[in-house]
């Protein structure tokens, strides 16, 4: 029940990879805290550990995939992408050492913390056509790549929970700002995935490799690529406004799952 049940949290991730950026982690960590949660104290470490193994390559898979008129917002976002990656690591070391509450519900209010921001807050679920970015580059300053990186990984929420409502403040439509988050994660999650290798849970878990449980990534993998392959050649025709309003429901549905898993 435990693999079928990964199976159709895969198809979910590959879904919001595609559709919301998420690459897979907010969607991931509070499954993977149910199904380790034998673990103990090391269940939310290796939640997030895990998570990033499903970021990494989910991200990837979906940036390669990515019109190259969108990628082309990146260029001159190095210093943005090497400090994400630079707060991406920190980030990792510091969920190894943090009590497994912190993280959890760390996680969870960072998730209701921005449910509030993108409903309360004017500029996310509507926008004009007049504020879209006709040039490249990106609306988020680069000093600001450390501590989305530390945050994003610390948590497990690969960085587009932050990051797509800052691209979307910024003027860019859901269909810019959602697969630019993509390659945003990417940055994050890959320094951190080194980490998170490295380390060890204690008690250790059977199928962990370093904090990763590698048989959930593996199920999770198998089943969210071939659906972001489908999806980026044939994306279905959603409105921005509907795509918004779908984005904050899709936050609100993981609070409810994080806090249940935190009450379990």
């Amino acid at each position: 029940m435990d693999l079928l049940f990964l199976g159709l949290v895969g198809v979910a991730t590959g879904v919001t990879t595609v559709l919301f950026g998420f690459g897979g982690g907010f969607v991931t960590v509070p499954v993977i805290m149910w199904v380790d949660a034998d673990l103990g104290e090391s269940a939310a470490a290796v939640a997030v550990a895990t998570s990033s193994v499903v970021m990494v390559v989910n991200a990837g898979v979906a940036t390669s995939a990515t019109r190259r008129v969108v990628l082309r917002h990146l260029l001159g976002a190095k210093h943005l992408c090497a400090l994400l990656a630079v707060g991406g690591a920190v980030g990792a070391l510091l969920a190894g050492w943090a009590p497994a509450p912190l993280i959890h519900w760390g996680f969870v209010a960072y998730l209701g913390a921005t449910l509030a921001d993108v409903v309360l807050r004017p500029g996310f679920l509507r926008q004009s056509a007049s504020e879209v970015p006709t040039g490249e580059g990106l609306p988020i300053r680069s000093s600001l790549g450390v501590p989305i990186g530390a945050l994003a990984s610390f948590l497990g929420v690969g960085g587009s929970v932050m990051t797509v409502p800052l691209l979307r403040r910024g003027g860019m439509p859901m269909a810019v700002a959602t697969p630019l988050a993509n390659p945003l994660t990417f940055a994050i999650s890959l320094p951190a995935l080194v980490v998170f290798l490295l380390a060890s849970p204690d008690p250790p878990g059977a199928g962990t490799v370093g904090l990763i449980d590698l048989r959930s990534a593996m199920v999770l993998l198998v089943t969210a690529i071939p659906v972001i392959v489908l999806l980026r050649r044939r994306p279905p025709p959603v409105g921005d406004t509907v795509h918004a309003a779908a984005y904050v429901g899709l936050l609100l549905l993981m609070t409810i799952v994080a806090m249940g898993a935190g009450l379990r």
